[in-house]
């Protein structure tokens, strides 16, 4: 059997997962990183993507997350994340959706705080549109 270590993943809603994982992807604001047993301690920022559990020699779990930060530190990888959502319970349709509208409130943006804080939206539902394709 292979090693493991703990990783949690918390939204502010909810502990959204807590397992024992032989390797953990996260995407992190400078790209992705894999976190194995005895990491490095490590602080990082997260970017939109998707986080990969693997257990048994597979990835067993799909996260979509976006913004928030992870943590390694004494053989565990805690991930608290603004938002989480499992890959296979998004709605492609629905997230399509929202991301035609995001563009469209983009489009008409006043000024450029607007412009900024639709621009974040956007990001957030065409990362979410790759996750699932």
């Amino acid at each position: 059997m292979a090693e493991t270590f703990g990783f949690e993943l918390v939204s502010p809603e909810k502990l959204l997962l807590s397992v024992d994982a032989e390797m953990v992807v996260v995407p992190g604001e400078a790209g992705d990183f894999g976190v194995l047993p005895g990491h490095a301690p490590l602080i990082s920022t997260l970017r939109n993507g998707v986080i990969e559990v693997s257990s048994n020699g597979a990835v067993s779990e799909r996260i979509f997350v976006a913004g928030g930060f992870a943590e390694v530190a004494n053989d565990r990888l805690t991930v608290l994340a603004e938002e989480a959502v499992p890959v296979d319970k998004i709605d492609r349709a629905k997230v399509e959706q929202q991301l035609k509208d995001a563009r469209e409130d983009l489009e008409d943006a006043k000024d450029d705080h607007a412009r900024a804080r639709c621009q974040v939206i956007v990001d957030k539902f065409a990362a979410m549109l790759e996750a699932v394709a």
